[in-house]
């Protein structure tokens, strides 16, 4: 990425994060694969809740519409993820697997002095999350997905062709296009549309994929967990998704967001999404 690139990559994360309540904190944790940025907010003494961003140039920063509600109930805790877009500094090491990605999360958690939290992700963050929790239950408390890509269903293969494009040839009006077609033409926030479209110009690491979680594993799961699907998604069928999940995870409450779609969360989400995380994370 040019100095030019990287300065609006910068304005444009600045910009969004400026959505965020009064009082954040940005924090650097040293983890095995570099140094991650936290945005933290909320009482310093409450609840820890990690948030992880979708992939495809999402970051941190645009967890901003849920920041405040959550924030009143816990600490909240959003990261940049190791070689993708946003602040985290890469180190010589980049996460090649699944043990890779929970041991960068253990460190985090390690870093921020957290023996166990609330865990929450959507699309690809949901599925860090999600495996996570399979392998160390015991530092999560509550899970929350949100339309989560890869854990109960695979991807429509209209959603591949239309994101193949932008995926081989990252540009700004490509993002834009294939958020545009997948949103349905929902209007987006401009400021968060131009941290995407910045984004496409990251020199980012080939992220780490897999299988889906085992549906034994997933029987095993004796978290809490909450699943939201996004009822116009295109990224997969939501139903199946939510049917899936239900069947397979034993602790499951699972709900759909009506008038969204996949890549309008979690900034672009109804006033819902917000009453369901308040309400599960406030649950006994």
């Amino acid at each position: 990425m040019t100095g030019h690139d990287s300065d609006a990559f910068r304005v444009a994360y600045d910009r969004v994060l400026a959505k965020w309540p009064a009082g954040r904190e940005a924090l650097t944790v040293p983890t095995p694969f570099g140094e991650t940025r936290v945005n933290a907010c909320g009482p310093r003494d409450a609840p820890p809740l990690l948030l992880l961003p979708g992939g495809g140039g999402a970051t941190s920063a645009s967890w901003y519409a849920q920041a405040a509600a959550l924030a009143r109930i816990r600490r909240v805790l959003a990261v940049d993820l190791p070689g993708a877009p946003g602040l985290s500094r890469a180190g010589d090491r980049h996460p090649r697997t699944v043990a890779d990605l929970a041991g960068w999360l253990d460190a985090v958690l390690a870093g921020l002095g957290v023996a166990a939290a609330d865990v929450g992700g959507h699309s690809y963050g949901a599925w860090i999350a999600l495996h996570h929790a399979l392998r160390a239950p015991a530092r999560v408390r509550r899970l929350f997905l949100l339309d989560p890509t890869q854990c109960f269903a695979g991807f429509k293969a209209a959603y591949l062709l239309r994101a193949l494009p932008m995926l081989l040839r990252p540009a700004p009006r490509r993002v834009r296009a294939f958020l545009e077609w997948e949103t349905g033409g929902a209007r987006l926030d401009p400021d968060w549309l131009r941290l995407q479209e910045a984004a496409a110009g990251f020199p980012s690491a080939r992220p780490v994929t897999g299988p889906r979680p085992a549906p034994k594993a997933l029987r095993a799961l004796r978290v809490p967990v909450l699943l939201l699907v996004a009822a116009n998604s295109r990224t997969h069928d939501p139903q199946e998704v939510r049917g899936r999940a239900g069947a397979l995870l034993p602790h499951a409450e699972t709900a759909v967001l009506p008038g969204v779609s996949h890549h309008a969360l979690p900034q672009a989400g109804p006033e819902t999404l917000t009453r369901h995380l308040t309400d599960f994370l406030s649950a006994p």
